[in-house]
């Protein structure tokens, strides 16, 4: 059984209202269950402070975190990244390299803004969610990796799937598990918390 004020304290999360109560129960529930979760909310709402709650509250927690903001990754060179690539395999592959997931194998990837991934690029990680492999760019060699995957977005992406800009395949392997972090304003009964960290923080 979980303590929620553990959770709360060693998380960080701030807040005693409706809302935030709501997120730390998600938490509990999620967090030793191993499957995918999508976090959704407006930037600035603690969608990573969620992420890192979640893998440090489940099974994997003695291994990495790895934390990718997909929306500061240039296009061309995102998979690469994401799945290493093999030497050679492009203009300046001058050795192999491990990608993200690769490194986050046994433990919990974290990928920040994963609307802004490009659909070819969606393909491949629906592979990671549905099969636990994946090739590295210029590979032919299929890598199998073991991780749990939690994804955050300031994006509806239903609407994105309805535009096309989304794989609707990959948004409901995402959205079995949503856990939606609101904004203060809608919780304002909890500024005084916030007042107070800061206030502790900057007086330390």
């Amino acid at each position: 059984m979980f303590d929620m004020d553990r959770l709360q304290k060693q998380s960080g999360i701030i807040g005693t209202s409706v809302g935030i109560h709501q997120v730390l129960e998600m938490i509990t529930q999620v967090s030793p269950v191993d499957i995918s979760v999508l976090v959704t909310g407006e930037s600035g709402t603690g969608k990573e402070v969620v992420a890192k709650a979640i893998h440090q509250f489940s099974k994997r927690n003695n291994e990495e975190l790895v934390v990718v903001n997909c929306g500061a990754i240039p296009e061309g060179i995102i998979e690469s990244e994401l799945f290493g690539h093999k030497k050679g395999s492009f203009t300046g592959a001058v050795d192999n390299k491990i990608g993200y997931f690769e490194s986050a194998h046994k433990g919990t990837i974290f990928l920040d803004e994963i609307g802004e991934l490009p659909t070819e690029t969606q393909a491949k990680l629906l592979r990671v969610i549905e099969q636990g492999e994946f090739l590295r760019v210029g590979d032919t060699k299929t890598q199998k990796v073991d991780v749990r995957i939690v994804a955050a977005t300031n994006k509806n992406l239903k609407e994105e799937v309805s535009k096309g800009n989304f794989r609707q395949d990959l948004y409901y392997r995402l959205k079995t598990v949503t856990i939606e972090v609101t904004p203060l304003r809608d919780h304002i009964s909890d500024i005084y918390l916030y007042i107070e960290r800061f206030g502790l923080e900057f007086t330390a």
